[in-house]
């Protein structure tokens, strides 16, 4: 080739050759990378236990059945917020996993072994709930690897929590039984824009944030993996009790607090429930007992501080935190 030529048509090769390497790197590496398939047959086998799909992710939600929860005079069974669970989503090694564990006090120390002695993480220690008897805590965990060895970390962490207790905590009463609600649901929804689904007496919202695009080690971080706001209503109109965990964005933090402090609702916790995540994000859990109606226009005005102000309050789905 002539050497004239061959100086024009180098650039145009160069070009190409780069275009294809980082074309390439984008989709090992990139955020439209093609993730492998998540085998959730290996995940059931290797835990023991099933558990629900969405979106190739997969979640195994345990009920407390074994513990009996009151707080202020009001039963806290599993559908308001007493379940562990464990989500897993596909990841470039196999599988990331992120849970929420309920413990008791004495479960605390040996399960926190049990998940280092287990190479996994724990991202988040807190309460749901104050003057709660017995009291109960929440640990939050992470990990990633090949499906079927996380899978087996997770089922060491879970089987150490039965041990302590004296066995399985889903095999409990707690879930046969209901708790009150003559709300007036209709117009709970009318308030907070939205309809919610009932589970033995718990009329429960769960809110996404499509409004956020949330990353935990360059992974999305969804709904179905407890990025969510909810709230659980159990009593009367007269006297209701309700608890939840808002969602949000650093500067939602001090707006959502004051107008939950204003309406009456007390503030129990504010935290992390990741370390990585970008961007940042803080996690509030409230109880409020009082007029239902009153109740729910707090939990309106709250919401008004987050990036659902003044729009459709998206999608609601049954889901567990």
């Amino acid at each position: 080739m002539p050497a004239k030529k061959l100086c024009r048509s180098l650039p145009v090769f160069l070009f190409a050759v780069f275009s294809a390497h980082f074309a390439n790197a984008q989709n090992e590496k990139g955020p439209n990378r093609v993730l492998p398939f998540l085998d959730t047959a290996v995940i059931e086998q290797s835990v023991g236990l099933k558990g629900k799909s969405s979106n190739g992710e997969y979640k195994i939600t345990i009920p407390q059945n074994d513990l009996r929860v009151d707080v202020d005079g009001f039963t806290i069974i599993p559908a308001m917020g007493l379940g562990t669970w464990v989500d897993f989503a596909p990841s470039a090694d196999g599988a990331m996993v992120m849970g929420d564990l309920v413990l008791t006090e004495t479960d605390l120390k040996p399960v926190q072994q049990e998940v280092i002695r287990q190479g996994l993480t724990i991202t988040a220690i807190h309460n749901h709930f104050v003057r709660n008897h017995p009291n109960v805590l929440y640990m939050h965990v992470g990990g990633s690897g090949p499906t079927a060895g996380i899978a087996q970390k997770i089922k060491a962490v879970l089987a150490k929590i039965a041990e302590l207790r004296g066995g399985d905590p889903a095999k409990g009463t707690a879930s046969n039984q209901s708790v009150q609600n003559t709300l007036d649901t209709k117009r709970l929804d009318e308030i907070l824009g939205s309809k919610a689904e009932m589970s033995k007496g718990v009329y429960k919202y769960t809110i996404g944030r499509p409004d956020v695009t949330l990353k935990e080690h360059g992974m999305t971080v969804t709904t179905f993996m407890g990025f969510n706001t909810w709230a659980a209503f159990q009593g009367t109109p007269e006297k209701a009790a309700v608890a939840g965990d808002f969602t949000m964005l650093e500067n939602e933090v001090a707006p959502v607090i004051k107008a939950l402090v204003e309406n009456g609702i007390e503030v129990v916790a504010v935290h992390n429930h990741m370390v990585h995540e970008q961007p940042r994000i803080f996690f509030l859990h409230y109880w409020g007992i009082g007029n239902a109606e009153q109740l729910a226009k707090g939990l309106r005005a709250a919401l008004d501080q987050t990036g659902k102000k003044n729009a459709s309050m998206g999608e609601m789905k049954m889901g567990n935190h």
